[in-house]
């Protein structure tokens, strides 16, 4: 006889060993102590569709996925802000084809997910510099960041183009312009005032950053708003991240005890 298989090709039988898995997971989880901010550095598309003999951008596609799937994860928890590190300033360095195919991928993304962000009251941020994509990506951000501006829910930020050291730059530049015309007094400048230059204004700090994909560095990520972030780290590659990870991630979290520098 042979087995039925869903449309992933697991057996029913591991499907529903999936489905308790994560109820089990997600039972442990304090939702009187969840992280307020999460970012995550999506890490691993490439290896993982060499690993089956796949072009690049097939693991690109397959990421794509498990954002559809952390989102919903993460605002059915209600996190506050969830940043997810897509395409960094130095990813164009990457071949013509790959970058074409992430521009695509973005694209196709807005349009198939604006309306359940808009539905699920989810306000889209960008974290960094748009005017270098193609023409139709740009529209498409900015559509999709006019659609949910009024939103209320989950801020989730998208670090496109993204680069921390040109991050931290780009708010000294906007720092000295506002000094220059009298906006802002250089002795009234601290750290609150600072970080409302930054890409992040009006959000808290993350407070757990995961990568997957097993390797340790940060890669020019949030370098200013990750001082005091905990850290998870997994070598399960980003395709293969499911929000049960994201849900072993929170209770790792959560049993941390986070000092701040005191005692």
């Amino acid at each position: 006889m042979i087995p039925l298989l869903d449309r992933r090709g697991l057996f029913l039988g591991d499907m529903f060993m999936e489905q308790n898995k994560g109820n089990s997971l997600l039972s442990q989880i304090d939702l009187e102590n969840l992280p307020r901010h999460i970012a995550i550095i999506m890490d691993g598309n490439g290896r993982w569709a060499s690993k089956r003999l796949l072009p690049r951008n097939f693991g690109h596609r397959e990421g794509m996925k498990r954002v559809v799937e952390i989102v919903e994860a993460a605002t059915q928890l209600g996190i506050d802000s969830l940043t997810l590190y897509a395409f960094s300033t130095e990813n164009w360095k990457r071949p013509e084809k790959e970058i074409d195919g992430l521009m695509n991928l973005l694209v196709i993304y807005i349009r198939n997910e604006l309306n359940r962000l808009i539905k699920n009251n989810v306000k889209l941020n960008i974290l960094g510099d748009i005017s270098p994509l193609p023409n139709i990506a740009k529209d498409e951000v900015k559509r999709a960041l006019e659609e949910t501006k009024d939103n209320t829910g989950m801020n989730l930020n998208i670090a496109l183009n993204y680069g921390g050291r040109h991050e931290i730059l780009n708010s000294i530049k906007l720092i000295l312009k506002d000094i220059e015309v009298g906006n802002i007094s250089i002795d009234d400048l601290d750290e609150e005032i600072f970080s409302q230059y930054l890409y992040t204004r009006d959000q808290a700090d993350p407070d757990l950053l995961i990568r997957p994909s097993g390797e340790l560095r940060i890669s020019n990520f949030l370098l200013y708003q990750i001082a005091y972030t905990e850290f998870w780290f997994s070598n399960v590659l980003w395709p293969d991240f499911t929000k049960e990870k994201l849900y072993e991630a929170i209770i790792d979290f959560q049993k941390r005890n986070r000092r701040f520098g005191g005692i």
